[in-house]
């Protein structure tokens, strides 16, 4: 590995890091506290975006579910194509987009509206369009990229990563889950072993 190759991928890890604290100093907690109001009560919770964006609303939705918390990923392509059926008046919608201009975007946005869901955004752009028909915006900040070129979803992804398990640890508390919830939920695995082992 080339010196300088070595010197950018460890800064790498400043880079994401800076981002994540730029973006909880940035935090609405206003904003943040209904939006945890909002996904610990709600029937279901809908997540969508695109490419890394969407990746991480993936996670988000299976994080949801770990504490319980109906969920589920709606694929932009698929949303617009029945998908959204999912969501219910009463529900909820999470979209995340850097830029707030994502035009896969709009006509589910436009959907919720029509069938009475709330929608939470994610963007860093809040004066965005997508941020405009939003009912509750959160921010995330982003310095820069990991890569020379500032244009891959690097510290992008970590800082929105970041925003979603903050709601999830807030949601968490709130809702009171109990870790014997969660050993019922989750029995496989390393984790599961471990919740699910008898007393000694």
């Amino acid at each position: 590995m080339k010196p300088e190759t070595k010197e950018r991928a460890l800064a790498a890890f400043t880079i994401e890091s800076d981002s994540i604290l730029a973006t909880r100093d940035a935090m609405d907690l206003d904003a943040f506290s209904r939006a945890v109001d909002v996904l610990s009560t709600v029937p279901r919770i809908g997540t969508t975006g695109c490419g890394h964006s969407g990746i991480a609303c993936t996670h988000f939705a299976h994080s949801l579910c770990c504490i319980e918390r109906p969920a589920r990923f709606l694929s932009p392509a698929e949303a617009v194509h029945g998908a959204s059926g999912f969501l219910q008046e009463g529900d909820a919608l999470v979209w995340a987009s850097r830029g707030g201009k994502t035009d896969e975007l709009f006509k589910i946005l436009d959907i919720c509206h029509v069938k009475k869901v709330t929608v939470i955004g994610v963007t860093e752009n809040l004066s965005s369009p997508l941020a405009a028909m939003s009912d509750i915006v959160l921010p995330m900040k982003v310095t820069t990229e990991t890569d020379r070129y500032n244009s891959q979803g690097t510290s992008s992804f970590t800082a929105l990563a970041a925003v979603f398990d903050a709601l999830q640890t807030a949601v968490l508390e709130e809702t009171g889950y109990r870790n014997e919830q969660f050993a019922l939920i989750h029995p496989g695995g390393a984790v599961g072993k471990r919740l699910n082992q008898d007393p000694v």
